[in-house]
């Protein structure tokens, strides 16, 4: 999943992208309000860290752009504590309101409250033949037998299964499970998916991860290798 921070302040933006990484999540910063609305508009975020005091455009004007285009969830992260200043941000379209100082426990708690009210229950959870991905809890079962994945699994596996019988080339699984543009000559994902493989195709019958020669991988069980 994706995540944008908006958020001026150096410390709090480094606090929160070294937490939300570790957590899973592909983070990116703008550090002004007006960043902050190019990049909600020219990418799609699961959800958005909004600051209100922002260097020149502030939150309540960001959400207000990106409301005007976008129902992603918008929680505000502000130092802003009066009554009328929370009213304010949910009736500009807010779904919660967190002030700081916070606990980082209940942010992320608070993150995933927002993805649950925002994508309903079939979005927790992913199945295909006998696996079971809990996508908020982060968890995934095969034939009911829990298998124990790093962050980067997880969101390998996860974007594989949601994009199912979709061939993905290395690059398009680099850029949105590393974030990063690899070079063609190097294998981390070739590496990534042989330990992904390893625990979740591997000790059972049915092979769900499939190599297409020249193309990519795919996750189809109706697919042979």
């Amino acid at each position: 999943m994706r995540v944008l921070v908006v958020e001026d302040e150096a410390r709090t933006a480094e606090y929160l992208q070294k937490g939300l990484t570790e957590s899973g999540f592909i983070v990116d910063i703008a550090t002004t309000g007006s960043d902050g609305i190019h990049m909600a508009d020219a990418t799609e975020y699961d959800v958005i860290i909004l600051d209100v005091m922002l260097p020149g455009t502030d939150g309540w004007t960001v959400i207000k752009a990106i409301r005007a285009k976008a129902d992603t969830p918008v929680l505000f992260l502000t130092a802003l504590d009066d009554v009328a200043d929370r009213v304010r941000g949910f009736e500009l379209g807010a779904d919660d309101y967190l002030v700081k100082p916070f606990a980082f426990a209940e942010l992320l708690a608070r993150i995933r409250r927002c993805l649950r009210q925002s994508s309903g229950k079939e979005y927790e959870r992913l199945r295909i033949e006998d696996l079971d991905i809990d996508v908020l809890g982060r968890r995934v079962f095969r034939n009911n037998i829990r298998l124990e994945l790093t962050n980067q699994e997880f969101s390998l596996l996860h974007l594989l299964v949601r994009r199912r019988g979709e061939v993905l080339s290395r690059t398009t699984i680099a850029s949105q499970v590393w974030d990063v543009n690899f070079d063609t000559d190097t294998n981390v994902v070739d590496v990534a998916i042989r330990r992904l493989r390893s625990k979740v195709d591997d000790p059972f019958e049915v092979k769900l991860i499939h190599t297409v020669r020249g193309m990519g991988y795919v996750l189809d069980p109706d697919r042979r290798r």
